[in-house]
């Protein structure tokens, strides 16, 4: 890990990686809740043309790219949103086009160009200059502080556009902004992740959130969590393991999906088994039962076998083991609430 840090290159692709793991999640989570994880990729399309652009002409290819980015982005709403055109043909329109401006331009680029187009559409962490991680950094802060500024009203907005509208919230800006917002983003991360890739990081982590996540904020801090792993972990294995960063980057991002589907799927197999046991739990609990009922907020838990059993609507659900609870008779403070059936009662919360 030390020789890692000590080259300079790599100090500068790890803080790179640090910014996108941040900023790709957080305009992700929208994408996603408005059912356009792709468009990430059809702003690369757009992207890899400005970068084309950058290259035959000299220009900087980070601002041709961002400049051309930006507005493909706002064409796609205005297509989506004042057009005839739907949302999904507006956005494959972009791609191709994108695409093939890209191939078109830099055909008539000087020997060696495509080489360096390759770094843009797939990552390299050769490529991170410390003057490009200025741009990167300020870009990157201006896409977290937006985004978390207007997190309130994107996410009205991409929840139900008509009742944001209806409630007053504009929603052709702010849906501009997210465009906006995402054409930035693809150009912050084409060095480190690609432009081919980057709809990946603003994606699979937001999709692995949600797997653990029950509100929009934990869904939120989730996929920012899952981005940084990615992305640092990613370049950093990149290095001794000599690939491109970028693959490396969402394959990683992929296996934590992975491991995250799993895993919660386990714990929700076992969750439904417990709930299934109690449910068919045929001793009927009360005061007169022999085990000792606890107190648990505003219901009562009855401890059996080391369990916590509390009635709810004819049945018992199963509280397992609580950590304020005792676990057996012996260490249990009996309590007998006024009202307490022999049976389950119904109204009683799980």
């Amino acid at each position: 890990m030390m020789d890692l840090l000590s080259v300079d290159f790599m100090q500068r692709a790890l803080v790179a990686a640090l910014l996108v793991g941040t900023v790709a999640p957080m305009v992700g989570i929208f994408l996603v809740q408005r059912r356009l994880s792709l468009i990430g990729d059809g702003m690369g399309h757009v992207a890899l043309a400005g970068v084309a652009i950058g290259l035959v002409t000299g220009a900087a290819p980070v601002l041709t790219a961002l400049v051309a980015a930006v507005i493909a982005a706002v064409v796609i709403e205005l297509l989506r949103t004042k057009g005839r055109t739907n949302g999904d043909v507006a956005l494959a329109v972009i791609f191709y086009g994108g695409i093939a401006g890209g191939v078109v331009i830099i055909s008539k680029s000087p020997s060696g160009t495509p080489a360096n187009l390759m770094k843009y559409l797939f990552g390299s962490i050769l490529t991170t200059q410390r003057t490009d991680l200025y741009v990167f950094a300020g870009l990157a802060l201006l896409v977290a502080v937006t985004t978390w500024a207007l997190r309130p009203r994107l996410f009205a907005v991409a929840n139900d556009e008509e009742y944001a509208r209806a409630v007053g919230l504009p929603v052709l800006p702010l849906n501009i902004v997210l465009a906006v917002l995402t054409a930035t983003t693809v150009v912050v991360a084409m060095r480190v992740v690609g432009l081919l890739l980057i709809s990946a990081l603003m994606i699979v982590p937001n999709a692995a959130s949600q797997l653990v996540a029950r509100s929009f904020s934990g869904a939120l801090r989730w996929a920012i969590a899952f981005g940084l792993v990615s992305s640092v972990g990613g370049v950093a294995l990149s290095y001794p393991l000599n690939t491109p960063s970028g693959g490396t980057i969402v394959l990683l991002a992929v296996a934590l999906f992975i491991v995250t589907a799993v895993v919660t799927g386990v714990l929700a197999r076992i969750g439904r088994r417990r709930h299934e046991v109690a449910e068919t739990h045929a001793h009927e609990h009360g005061v007169e039962c022999g085990h000792p009922a606890v107190n648990h907020g505003d219901h009562v838990d009855y401890v059996h076998d080391g369990h916590l059993h509390a009635a709810h609507e004819g049945h018992y659900d199963e509280h397992g083991v609580h950590p304020d609870h005792p676990t057996s008779a012996e260490q249990a403070d009996p309590v007998q609430p006024a009202g307490t059936a022999t049976g389950p009662t119904k109204g009683s919360r799980p």
